[in-house]
């Protein structure tokens, strides 16, 4: 039995997110057959996340098990070809028995793009989210602070039920490049639309509506309604996943 690794980029705008759904067009229909005509068989795989609908992926890892060996080059080629130029497979390597992409990540890090400024930009459209107003980004800094720490961010996510919305955020910060906003965050795991909450409540901070004093308030409330704003999906990248 062999562990197979593949990374992964893909622009998320023409696709219905990740995961397989029933008559809907996803990465993983895609990708799981396309690996499927080149092998001949099906195969089961296994994604460190699952991104929404419209959100892209620079270094997504998908995993499949296969009992034979597989040429990693063939595979490669063929795949690009089939699935290009939307997706990309970046690099195919054998991994240790024990690897799932999802279940062996010990972090995941997502970039989320905003342009403030007034005219929008035709060519980081699909890429980036135009507000069309300047924000203040020293409130936005400070609240992105406090996402920081082990938190239940019920607020910022729905819920499913039986599952928690702890999370542990490593690393939430703002910063300015290039006339555009960056939010970066890094943590163990995400629940659904949670980095997209997060975000829009910054953004909420920085163009006045909330006061950003009240973000801790908001964490340990643990009230969905709280959070008014959720920003659009093509701003959201997922950037890199971390392995021990």
């Amino acid at each position: 039995m062999a562990v197979y690794r593949l990374d992964v980029a893909y622009d998320g705008t023409g696709f219905r997110g990740y995961a397989k759904q029933p008559g809907q067009r996803t990465v993983q229909d895609e990708l799981d057959g396309a690996i499927g005509k080149v092998l001949g068989f099906e195969v089961d795989t296994s994604v460190a996340g699952r991104t929404d609908a419209g959100v892209h992926a620079r270094a997504q890892v998908v995993s499949f098990v296969h009992d034979g060996a597989v040429d990693v080059g063939r595979l490669s080629r063929s795949l690009n070809g089939l699935v290009g130029p939307e997706i990309s497979v970046k690099s195919i390597v054998v991994e240790s028995d024990d690897f799932n992409a999802r279940f062996s990540a010990a972090w995941r890090r997502y970039r989320y793009l905003i342009n403030p400024l007034l005219a929008a930009d035709p060519l980081t459209r699909h890429m980036a989210w135009h507000v069309g107003r300047p924000l203040d980004l020293e409130a936005m800094t400070s609240v992105a602070d406090t996402y920081v720490g082990s938190h239940d961010f019920t607020s910022f996510c729905r819920t499913i039920e039986g599952r928690t919305n702890v999370r542990r955020v490593e690393e939430s910060f703002m910063r300015e490049q290039n006339e555009y906003l960056e939010y970066w965050i890094k943590a163990n795991a995400f629940c659904h639309q949670m980095v997209r909450s997060l975000v829009g409540f910054l953004y909420d901070v920085g163009r006045g509506y909330t006061d950003g004093s009240t973000a801790g308030q908001v964490i340990a409330g643990r009230d969905r309604s709280s959070v008014a704003t959720v920003a659009p999906p093509h701003g959201l990248t997922l950037w890199e996943v971390g392995y021990p």
